[in-house]
């Protein structure tokens, strides 16, 4: 069911691999679904409880700002609508298992974007809030003779980050594929009754967990960068 997309640039074919393009389809899932919330939100009468999709929408934006809360402190809590994008783009794309197609985060590019971005934030709001000089004081401590180490050490979350993601979720991935094939090869009839128990696994339990920890991890380099209450 994966689909590939293949065009051209410069008198060059280019293929679009399906991780990629399921990137692409978790984004505008999020996005209409995100238009339809906004729509109901704007109709829905406040001194009702609020049902269905809204109710949803409601305990979701709880639950993201009372973890943001308790771990970056209260002070932070304007990173909670990032983080919550985040967690739902990460837990979408991690279930699509379900659906037969590739998890975007199984091709490295999507991990390493995630965590770039979480870096350009950990130094961008460093240097805002301590400035400049508070910055690059950090990378002489204790002693200046550290300045490489401490360089290597400020940017090694981006590479442990993505690839610990990138591994679980690949890992996954190929995984539940070695199990469809060693299952068609006793029997077609057996598979369906058995592989969902490992995309139970592989794909509802391990795909959240690797996004709460993304997310915690996030939030984590954050707040140490600019500080907590």
């Amino acid at each position: 069911m994966d689909i590939s997309i293949d065009f051209m640039f410069n008198g060059k074919t280019y293929t679009m691999r399906p991780e990629i393009v399921n990137s692409i389809l978790v984004v505008l899932v999020l996005c209409i679904i995100s238009i339809i919330i906004g729509k109901k939100a704007k109709k829905a009468d406040f001194r009702e409880k609020p049902k269905g999709i809204l109710h949803i929408a409601e305990i979701f934006v709880e639950s993201i700002e009372h973890l943001v809360e308790i771990t970056m402190g209260k002070k932070n809590l304007p990173f909670a609508p990032f983080i919550g994008s985040l967690a739902a783009f990460l837990a979408v794309s991690n279930l699509l298992g379900l659906l037969a197609l590739k998890p975007p985060t199984s091709n490295y590019t999507v991990p390493l974007v995630l965590s770039a971005i979480t870096t350009f934030l950990v130094h961008y709001y460093n240097i805002k809030l301590n400035g400049v000089k508070a910055y690059l004081k950090q990378y002489i401590e204790p002693i200046a003779i550290l300045l490489p180490i401490n360089i290597i050490s400020q940017f090694s979350g981006l590479i442990s980050m993505s690839f610990r993601l990138f591994g679980n979720v690949l890992s996954g991935v190929i995984v539940t594929g070695l199990l469809y094939a060693a299952f068609n090869s006793i029997s077609i009839f057996i598979t369906p009754f058995l592989t969902p128990v490992f995309h139970a696994y592989f794909d509802v339990f391990a795909g959240l967990i690797q996004t709460f920890v993304f997310i915690m991890l996030t939030m984590v380099n954050i707040s140490l960068a600019i500080g907590e209450d």
